[in-house]
């Protein structure tokens, strides 16, 4: 009878999920949203490849979405703080 092993792990610092959601999240509201949706999905799309959970990223989605109405809102209104 053969041994039964494991499967091997994924090579180390291949699992970026969590670096891109957080990058996410960081750019998303402080400048430019539409980056921050980007790593929210990059986010996703690893937390599937390596069977996380990938709320992270669609954390990081939500927010730069908000965090872009809310600009085009304050822009719209003249209420916008930079020039």
């Amino acid at each position: 009878m053969s041994a039964q092993y494991p499967p091997p792990a994924a090579a180390a610092g291949s699992d970026r999920s969590t670096l891109w959601g957080v990058l996410g999240i960081v750019i998303g509201l402080l400048c430019c949203g539409i980056l921050g949706v980007v790593f929210g999905f990059l986010s996703i799309r690893d937390a599937k490849r390596f069977g996380k959970s990938p709320v992270l990223g669609w954390v990081a989605i939500v927010l730069s979405v908000l965090g872009v109405i809310g600009n085009g809102i304050l822009w719209s209104t003249g209420n916008y703080p930079i020039g």
